[in-house]
């Protein structure tokens, strides 16, 4: 039968524990440092890498030829009368694109037509324009007391009817 052996000293706990969080301390230091180094180096701008490396990387670097894209053509502000207005009734209040296209008219727009929206829970009116009508879309918006003013969206040039600005009623 075996039995236990008493030590003629206490264990050194203390000193044991101190040891080993020095260095569990020390590995964790040195594993941060490692990281950090290797996360750094792709944020380093290229100008700082020696002339080698960049020279490798200006081999390696695709060359990418983006057409130029000539802006619309901008042409000076129509006069009202030459501008033909859709105006959408979207608000669900009966006759409300009616009584928006009359006002309009009295303004000098050509009404291109006043019909029902595809929906009735517009919160706010906007102008919505087509590509080159942005200065008369805002002079509407200016007009008629509205704040949003945006490009087409959502509406087929059948919708349109030759209108190249849209007057959306909301509430």
């Amino acid at each position: 039968m075996d039995h236990a052996h008493h030590l003629p000293g206490g264990f050194p706990w203390r000193t044991a524990t101190v040891v080993t969080a020095t260095i569990a301390a020390a590995e964790l230091f040195a594993l941060v440092a490692v990281g950090a180094l290797h996360f750094a180096r792709p944020l380093r701008h290229p100008a700082s890498a020696p002339a080698h490396v960049r020279a490798a990387a200006a081999v390696t670097r695709p060359v990418v030829h983006v057409p130029a894209v000539a802006p619309p053509p901008s042409h000076p502000l129509l006069a009202r009368s030459r501008v033909a207005v859709l105006v959408l009734n979207g608000n669900g209040v009966a006759g409300a694109a009616h009584n928006e296209a009359v006002r309009l008219q009295g303004i000098g727009y050509r009404i291109g037509g006043a019909q029902n929206a595809v929906r009735h829970d517009y919160a706010r009116s906007m102008v919505m324009y087509v590509p080159g009508y942005v200065q008369e879309a805002r002079r509407l918006a200016r007009d008629v007391g509205v704040a949003l003013v945006a490009p087409v969206d959502g509406l087929t040039p059948a919708r349109l009817k030759a209108s190249r600005l849209v007057l959306l009623l909301g509430n």
